[in-house]
């Protein structure tokens, strides 16, 4: 057989089960448009190790708008303005040599709900298509819900809920801007920095003040 025949057939074989993954994928992301993830292979995996994980799902709708800002300060100043990538922060983050500081909510969101935790080619590809699927079928409210609840922000705590009873006996609701603000300082890095020690709660307080008034974060309002 000859090599072109035998490519044809093998690419006809191969496009139906290519195009059920597809369907499944899409599918599920449109599913999770309505429905609570369940859990993630990061939360799964920390949940072995440790025995066990604080994490509790909290609406965005029962959130005052200075925690969902203190996010967008903390983590994507232009999130309710791009589709999912911040060219501006990536051509800066390149410039600069940063190895952090380019990755949007909608990006972080993907990565955490249905991918793993390295920075592996693959994974940053998988992480594209999934951010430009989320992007497409969810609003974004859901994508920052999503985001607000499945965010790590000590080890073993996961979500802005079980984060605003860990670090202050309080339901997330309840957060006044510093707590929400100190809390989001922690997202770089939270195993190693606390919302006590956070130098940059002060600016990212300021910078929620910001978004709701320069109508960037009219999306979270």
């Amino acid at each position: 057989m000859k090599p072109l025949r035998l490519m044809r057939r093998l690419l006809r074989r191969s496009a139906k089960p290519v195009a059920i993954g597809l369907a499944a994928v899409v599918a599920l992301v449109l599913i999770l448009r309505f429905v609570p993830p369940v859990t993630n292979l990061y939360q799964l995996s920390e949940s072995w190790r440790l025995g066990g994980i604080e994490r509790d799902w909290v609406a965005l709708r029962s959130l005052p708008s200075h925690v969902p800002l203190s996010a967008a300060a903390a983590e994507d100043a232009n999130f309710c303005v791009h589709w999912g990538f911040d060219l501006d922060a990536i051509r800066t983050a390149v410039a600069g040599g940063a190895r952090r500081g380019a990755s949007t909510v909608s990006q972080q969101t993907a990565k955490n709900v249905f991918l793993w935790q390295d920075r592996s080619w693959v994974r940053k590809g998988l992480e594209v298509g999934f951010t430009v699927l989320i992007e497409a079928l969810w609003s974004k409210r859901r994508i920052m819900e999503v985001y607000l609840n499945v965010a790590e922000f000590d080890e073993g705590v996961f979500g802005i809920e079980a984060a605003a009873r860990h670090y202050y006996g309080v339901a997330a609701a309840d957060l006044s801007r510093a707590q929400a603000a100190r809390l989001m300082a922690v997202l770089p890095d939270p195993k190693r920095r606390s919302p006590a020690a956070s130098g940059r709660s002060r600016q990212i307080a300021q910078g929620a003040d910001t978004l709701a008034v320069d109508g960037r974060g009219f999306c979270l309002l």
